[in-house]
């Protein structure tokens, strides 16, 4: 498409924007690639030489066969390699002089970073900056996930027999129960599951195949959950403060767990398992899709940072270490639009067994949730270095909420164990004999880390978690709700 003069002025109407730059000549040449290098890693732009910046007075240049040969030259300088239409126009007020146009499209997730004899750039507003490592290596991860990513790294200090066998075949039998994995995989090894799922690699679980199933997390020290219950709106003084380690399923787990002790509980309980469509002040489903999407799209490989649950008198913050991709801000995530995980493998893995539904759907069923409650949908934020969404909590019925209670075990063993306990103290090896187990490892995941972790018991040496001589009894939570059956 020719433009004309008139284009150019449109063009320009602005001044030099995100979108916009300026160059008064060719002489500038290396300094507009550097622009170019940027529009390309960010929304894309016009870079325009022949119109001065401010005064925005169009006087172009002579342009020659070496001028073309110099731009063609300079173009060559971007890698990958980008095909750009060079538009010159003719500048009536000064005949012979042109106005050199090029539009650089703007960057698309999963495509490879663009960069300048070696060098990548990136617009901040109207400036051209060197793109910070961070940045440039996350985009390098989103181009090739298979080979950079945090999840497909092998995890060299686990081994198969550190994955929970019981949530893997759990994950399986739930992906055949949805239609979306073939009946034969109950049948079919482990192993053959996970290397499908690109969790295994020669034998070695995956990152990812660790974050979701290992038992084993002592060289994973981003692996937990931070949870508190505030007074008031601020972070001044809180009533409840937890941190739980574990993989996908224990966080889990543990943060529905939290919710159902601090939040208010209305209508009549019908069913105690985490299955159930709870009718609690921000619904169940809202707040387990939310605490799912903030595990499965975290940026697991920052060690450093952990998830978050923040619950105040007025809302309740779910944090994760993150970013929201190019394409999607926090206004556009309520809208319809393609899913772009973190975590390509983990997403698969927990699509597959239902626990994702479709690509992109989830701020749309967290809404959707809230909408058939009648409870105000929550917002999304990014703060420079988590993605944060906010519930705020309605005013509550007197009337329809059930006051004082609570405390709602959160799962089947849980309520068993809180039955069948009393107020002494007792040790592992006398609770076991309650429920006539003899598998010590599977007592404890099953019911004394949930029952810890939701504050229905508690320790006789709290600080020393392993001491020899460690006993339970039930707190005060529980006691309360073994009063209201």
């Amino acid at each position: 498409m020719t433009m004309t003069i008139d284009d150019i002025k449109t063009l320009i109407a602005s001044d030099e924007s995100r979108i916009l730059e300026l160059k008064k000549s060719t002489g500038e040449l290396k300094d507009g690639m550097h622009s170019a290098c940027a529009f390309l890693n960010t929304e894309g732009g016009w870079l325009i030489f022949g119109v001065a910046p401010k005064s925005l007075k169009i006087i172009g240049q002579e342009v020659s066969d070496n001028t073309q040969r110099e731009i063609a030259q300079a173009l060559a300088g971007l890698d990958p390699v980008v095909d750009v239409y060079v538009n010159y126009v003719d500048v009536p007020d000064y005949p012979g002089n042109k106005v050199i146009a090029m539009h650089f499209d703007g960057w698309v997730w999963g495509e490879r970073p663009h960069t300048f004899h070696g060098c990548p750039y990136y617009k901040v507003e109207s400036t051209t900056k060197v793109m910070p490592h961070e940045m440039y290596d996350e985009r390098i991860r989103a181009h090739q996930p298979q080979m950079y990513s945090w999840e497909s790294q092998l995890a060299e200090s686990i081994t198969l027999n550190d994955l929970n066998e019981k949530h893997i075949k759990g994950c399986i039998r739930l992906g055949v129960e949805g239609g979306r994995i073939p009946a034969s995989a109950i049948s079919t090894p482990i192993e053959e599951i996970l290397a499908k799922w690109k969790l295994l690699k020669n034998g070695i679980p995956t990152n990812g195949a660790a974050m979701l199933f290992s038992n084993n997390i002592d060289e994973f020290p981003q692996f937990r959950l931070r949870m508190a219950r505030f007074v008031g709106n601020d972070k001044n003084e809180f009533i409840d403060n937890q941190r739980v380690e574990g993989s996908f399923f224990a966080l889990i787990d543990a943060g529905m767990a939290f919710f159902f002790k601090h939040l208010n509980l209305n209508g009549k309980i019908t069913n105690r398992s985490l299955q159930r469509d709870e009718q609690l002040e921000i619904p169940y489903k809202a707040l387990r899709e939310a605490l799912i999407n903030s595990l499965c799209h975290r940026q697991w490989e920052k060690y450093n940072l952990t998830n978050s649950i923040a619950i105040y008198d007025d809302r309740i913050e779910i944090a994760n270490p993150g970013i929201f991709p190019p394409q999607i801000t926090p206004e556009s995530i309520k809208e319809p639009h393609e899913s772009y995980p973190y975590n390509l493998k983990i997403a698969e893995a927990l699509y597959k067994s239902t626990y994702l539904e479709s690509w992109g759907s989830g701020a749309k069923r967290i809404m959707d949730a809230c909408h058939e409650q009648g409870v105000e949908e929550p917002a999304w934020r990014w703060d420079g270095g988590f993605v944060i969404v906010t519930f705020k909590r309605p005013k509550q019925d007197p009337s329809t909420t059930r006051v004082g209670l609570k405390y709602v075990p959160s799962t089947a063993q849980v309520q068993r164990l809180v039955e069948l306990m009393e107020d002494e103290y007792m040790s592992m090896k006398e609770l076991m004999e309650l429920f006539d187990l003899k598998s010590a490892k599977r007592f404890r995941e099953n019911y004394i880390q949930p029952a810890l972790a939701e504050g229905a018991i508690e320790r006789l040496y709290p600080d020393t978690p392993n001491h020899p001589k460690q006993k339970y009894r039930l707190a005060g939570l529980a006691k309360e709700w073994k009063k209201n059956l």
